[in-house]
């Protein structure tokens, strides 16, 4: 089945300690389907970290809802939604890995919960690292490594369990050209006909792969609307 990933509605309200409310993010609407890369372009502060939690099950929006195949996802209980966040692969802006273990060490982690035997996760993991061109650096501490390594790093843990969404948070805003470009290259080749890839960036250097954005969509003060 081909997936299709729907927000219906969404909206974000953050309450503050006198007991006013503010939006973060207004009735959103949003389609995207398996093969689909979407751009999500916008300030620092118009809502797209927050529609990207959302996206991938780790925010439940206060108004509407979020659909994959039709199934209520944001509606979840805890445990459903944690086994559904298995499709989801993460890069944030921020690699937030293990510094105190190696880099195949780190790629494997998301894996664990799997229950696969070592000898297969170790062999998932090393493919990752093939993938992002790092498997040279698989023994290595991660605290070694560059800031565009690291980023590389956390694709490979991202893509390891073969997600069928990968969403990532400016995974360039901290990288020189060398590093984002070699960065951007790796999502464009993970644009494949059954995953849904998902980048927020304001950063102008992923505007030179036009091709990988079949979706442009723009979010100012927590309003979204797709370019055209």
């Amino acid at each position: 089945m081909c997936l299709s990933l729907v927000c219906e509605n969404v909206s974000v309200y953050r309450r503050h300690a006198d007991g006013s409310e503010r939006a973060i993010l207004k009735q959103v609407d949003a389609t995207l389907t398996a093969g689909e890369g979407a751009m999500i372009s916008g300030k620092t502060g118009a809502g797209k970290s927050t529609l990207l939690h959302l996206l991938a099950g780790l925010l439940r929006p206060s108004q509407g809802q979020i659909t994959a195949n039709g199934q209520p996802v944001s509606r979840w209980n805890t445990v459903h939604r944690d086994l559904w966040r298995r499709q989801v692969g993460i890069v944030f802006q921020h690699p937030h890995l293990m510094s105190e273990f190696t880099v195949l060490e780190n790629v494997i982690l998301p894996l664990i919960p799997r229950g696969t035997s070592i000898t297969h996760l170790r062999k998932l993991a090393w493919e990752a690292l093939d993938t992002v061109e790092l498997s040279h650096l698989a023994k290595h501490f991660v605290r070694s490594l560059s800031g565009g390594e690291q980023q590389r790093v956390a694709f490979a843990r991202a893509i390891v369990s073969r997600p069928a969404i990968l969403i990532a948070d400016e995974p360039t805003a901290h990288q020189d050209d060398e590093e984002a470009a070699l960065i951007i290259e790796n999502f464009a080749g993970w644009k494949l006909p059954h995953t849904i890839m998902i980048i927020a960036a304001h950063d102008p250097r992923w505007s030179q792969y036009g091709k990988f954005t079949d979706k442009h969509f723009h979010i100012e003060n927590g309003c979204l609307r797709e370019l055209r």
